[in-house]
């Protein structure tokens, strides 16, 4: 499928799900401009690895836009007072980063208009996933609607962008499994909640016990690099 006249924006966080939303996008034909937010998260191992993998996965071009989150805190993965929980809980989790979607869904619409892309994908998940209420269909559905109204390439030119969340409905270990498909490096991505500066995974937070889950599931080799005193 050669569709390389459509562009997207595709926001790469540097993770497992975001590596593998990138190259399903391009496994689609798109010209594909990578977005990183750098949000005041704890760490830059994830900057580190979205640049890699925009490399890797053949994004056009990559771009980082710093938006501090962190002055507002209220997270655990921007808020170093803030301990990132263990083990699983009940509700939404404290590293949930409130209007962080919202956000850089915001600023991808924005770009997607300068480049006239029609196409916005985002690696959010409804089925392994964290509570947060912002990885949900009902969110991605609402945005689009926003879209539809909130730019002029969608109210004069008829141009509407699409929100596209192609892993919403899927498990890890399947979109472990469509990733490796297509190419994935997943030791060159970062998923952990508390990584250390190498992107080394501490192997006991949520995020990194929902993605050794994962990979166990697709039956595939555990590419995660993890740190010497992992969990």
């Amino acid at each position: 499928m050669n569709r390389d006249d459509e562009h997207a924006v595709v926001l790469l966080s540097g993770g497992l799900d975001s590596a593998t939303c990138l190259a399903m996008a391009r496994a689609q034909g798109l010209t594909c401009h990578a977005l990183t937010v750098d949000y005041g998260q704890r760490h830059q191992a994830e900057m580190q690895a979205a640049a890699r993998l925009a490399v890797s996965l053949g994004a056009e071009q990559h771009r980082v836009v710093r938006v501090d989150l962190a002055g507002m805190g209220g997270s655990a993965l921007t808020d170093a007072g803030i301990d990132v929980p263990e083990q699983p809980g009940t509700g939404v989790p404290v590293t949930y980063v409130p209007a962080r979607n919202t956000v850089m869904l915001s600023i991808a619409l924005a770009w997607a208009e300068v480049l006239d892309a029609r196409h916005i994908f985002i690696g959010v998940n409804a089925v392994d996933y964290s509570g947060y209420p912002d990885c949900r269909p009902a969110f991605i559905e609402q945005f689009e609607r926003l879209a539809a109204v909130a730019t002029s390439a969608a109210t004069e030119q008829g141009h509407a962008v699409r929100i596209q969340a192609p892993l919403i409905s899927l498990t890890k270990a399947e979109i472990i499994r469509q990733g490796s498909a297509l190419g994935v490096d997943y030791a060159s991505t970062v998923t952990c909640y508390q990584a250390d500066a190498d992107g080394q995974a501490c192997g006991r937070c949520d995020a990194c016990r929902l993605r050794r889950q994962g990979f166990a599931e697709a039956g595939v080799g555990d590419a995660t690099r993890y740190a010497p005193d992992a969990g």
